[in-house]
């Protein structure tokens, strides 16, 4: 089974490193953040980081044939406590049956550029 590299326009990174990376049914994303796509640009509230940090982990699975439905294991990074907030607006938005939701873990940690919190997803394909 070959690695398949998920590029997604506009989710493109500096370095060489694409949006997720796929195996048969498993696939893994490299950190998601709240960056607009159609912009480019960094919104500085945390609740539209927030907003397009599940945006674009939909459009990710989506490039790699997966849905929300398919995480099995979610990180997620905030630079202080009080993003929690944020997050889990659409923590619940996106996954409202609390027997169907993947396993998450938040850490406080720092991130760079403007980065107010980022996601990191593990998916296995429904199909697998």
């Amino acid at each position: 089974m070959r690695q398949k590299s998920i590029e997604v326009e506009g989710l493109s990174h500096n370095a060489p490193i694409p949006a997720a990376c796929r195996v048969g049914p498993i696939l893994a994303t490299s950190g998601v953040g709240g960056r607009d796509p159609a912009t480019g640009k960094l919104p500085p509230e945390p609740e539209r980081q927030a907003f397009h940090c599940f945006d674009n982990l939909k459009r990710i699975l989506a490039a790699g044939g997966m849905d929300l439905g398919d995480v099995v294991k979610l990180t997620v990074f905030v630079t202080d406590e009080a993003h929690r907030e944020a997050i889990n607006k659409h923590w619940n938005a996106c996954y409202p049956d609390p027997h169907q939701r993947p396993a998450r873990h938040t850490l406080v940690s720092p991130l760079r550029g403007g980065l107010l919190m980022q996601l990191e997803a593990l998916a296995v394909a429904k199909d697998a």
